[in-house]
């Protein structure tokens, strides 16, 4: 899986934006109040449930990883990007980040407390989205949670050809409505707990749409 096209053009466009994103980024404590709000829910029945460490994936430069363990919770970053990894270490030396992919996670099965995908699974075509959910599934601990955010759509698949300060790239982005997304996420094995979509407005371009679930406990 980590040799997918996709995989490779996501990677190496990170890797040219990674020093303009991070400069571009909203910060946590620049995100709308709803947004702040639900990375605080999160966080507090990752810390209920105590059943492990919390994976942000797609961490990029570990703003949002540090803003986790600030709120309490054991939280480590991945991503696919080494040039992003990088900032992330420098710029958090007490956390832990990792390169990896969400195809082929690192990490030991039921392993996770829970799971951030923050604007993170969004390049995935939509035929490999249950691979990812899948491993989502597979590294969470019975009773761990995940957190899914990101722009949502009606099917629209995008192909910028530069990003974050004019760096050519050229990974795509698909947007799922939020309908198809907690079905992959209930096909997955996960139990659907919440949603929040927010319009476009206050500086929001695109639909937003976040999702909670869990992985049930073993029966």
């Amino acid at each position: 899986m980590t040799d997918l096209a996709y995989l490779a053009a996501v990677r190496e466009s990170y890797d040219r934006v990674a020093a303009d994103y991070a400069e571009q980024v909203k910060t946590p404590a620049q995100l709308d109040p709803l947004s702040r709000a639900m990375l605080v829910a999160f966080a507090e029945t990752v810390r209920t449930a105590d059943v492990g460490a919390l994976a942000d994936l797609g961490c990029g430069p570990g703003r949002v990883t540090a803003h986790l363990a600030g709120l309490g919770v054991s939280a480590f970053g991945i991503d696919l990007s080494p040039a992003m990894v990088e900032l992330a270490r420098r710029a958090h030396p007490g956390l832990r980040f990792t390169v990896g992919s969400m195809t082929e996670l690192p990490l030991d099965d039921d392993e996770l407390g829970g799971i951030l995908a923050y604007y993170s699974v969004h390049h995935t075509p939509p035929e490999l989205l249950p691979v990812v959910f899948a491993e989502f599934r597979r590294t969470l601990a019975p009773g761990g949670r995940l957190m899914i955010a990101g722009y949502v759509g009606s099917g629209e698949r995008l192909r910028p050809t530069q990003a974050y300060g004019g760096h050519p790239v050229s990974f795509e982005s698909y947007l799922l409505p939020p309908d198809r997304v907690a079905e992959l996420l209930e096909r997955a094995g996960l139990v659907v707990t919440a949603r929040l979509v927010q319009e476009p407005g206050e500086g929001a371009k695109r639909t937003v749409a976040t999702f909670l679930a869990r992985k049930p406990e073993r029966s």
